[in-house]
């Protein structure tokens, strides 16, 4: 089976599938202001931080540059007229029903890292919500004292200690290290969904799965990524750090290191639940 796999994989489907999921997680998802309204005044500081593990900056920029251009072309317009199309019953379905679908991955990795306790709640979140939820449409499970929580393979090289390399933007691709590079290649072999497409003859399916759920994403943070945009001075060192605290607080379960001397940053994340989105609705 897993030769089957590789066939496709390796191949077209392993390009086209890895293109749209770091487009949509490097490009479409960018991170959140802090909740305690830190207004960028440390910006200074953690650039003289990342700049000491990023000897690619030259290259990074350029790559950045046509993330953020590809972004403008593509992905921003089609978020607006999806946000603009679909009311956010709607939207939050989709979100609900692209994270169910996520969910045996997420399991693995809790798994993997250690945590029973986080492995029970995704268990259960994906045995009530694929049920009662009607396949994930509805997230019962939150409601039942169950909230979600996401895991990738990069965190769970970070939480045995795997340190992330030097910062590298993908083209395509966005923000990224070699370990997180490493985790989304072994993600895509891990996921029990990779294995059900294929069975199912529908491989196609987990690019639609990226798709979704990244035009999702992208909708909810317009009009955050343009305030983002505007209050910075430099907007590529700005995500540059708040990648690197987001996955660092992302490996940590929401508890800050000790040593990144900027604790307001950690009360957002790449895709948290903790703040309503820019319209003023629930995530």
């Amino acid at each position: 089976m897993f030769s089957g796999i590789l066939d496709w994989s390796v191949t077209r489907r392993l390009i086209v599938f890895l293109a749209a999921l770091t487009l949509v997680a490097g490009c479409a998802s960018q991170p959140k202001p802090a909740a305690d309204g830190w207004s960028g005044s440390g910006e200074s500081e953690l650039a003289e931080l990342d700049n000491e593990n990023d000897p690619l900056e030259l290259l990074n920029r350029f790559t950045f540059a046509f993330n953020m251009a590809l972004d403008t072309l593509v992905f921003q317009p089609v978020a607006s007229f999806y946000r603009f199309l679909l009311p956010v019953e709607v939207r939050n379905s989709v979100r609900n029903a692209v994270r169910n679908l996520r969910s045996p991955l997420i399991l693995i990795n809790d798994v993997l890292q250690g945590e029973m306790t986080r492995a029970e709640t995704t268990l259960v979140r994906f045995l009530v919500n694929s049920t009662i939820g009607v396949l994930g449409v509805f997230d019962v499970a939150d409601g039942m004292g169950y909230p979600f929580h996401d895991e990738d393979f990069g965190q769970t090289l970070g939480v045995h200690g795997v340190g992330e390399g030097f910062y590298l933007v993908l083209p395509v691709f966005g923000p990224s290290s070699p370990r997180d590079g490493i985790g989304m290649l072994v993600d895509l072999y891990l996921d029990p969904m990779t294995y059900a497409a294929e069975a199912a003859d529908v491989e196609d399916f987990l690019l639609a799965r990226t798709v979704a759920g990244g035009i999702d994403k992208r909708a909810r943070n317009i009009d955050i990524i343009e305030d983002l945009k505007r209050d910075s001075i430099d907007f590529y060192a700005r995500v540059r750090s708040l990648y690197r605290q987001s996955r660092a607080n992302e490996i940590n379960n929401g508890e800050a290191p000790d040593d990144i001397p900027t604790p307001g940053l950690y009360s957002f994340g790449f895709d948290s639940d903790d703040e309503p989105n820019p319209e003023g609705e629930p995530n």
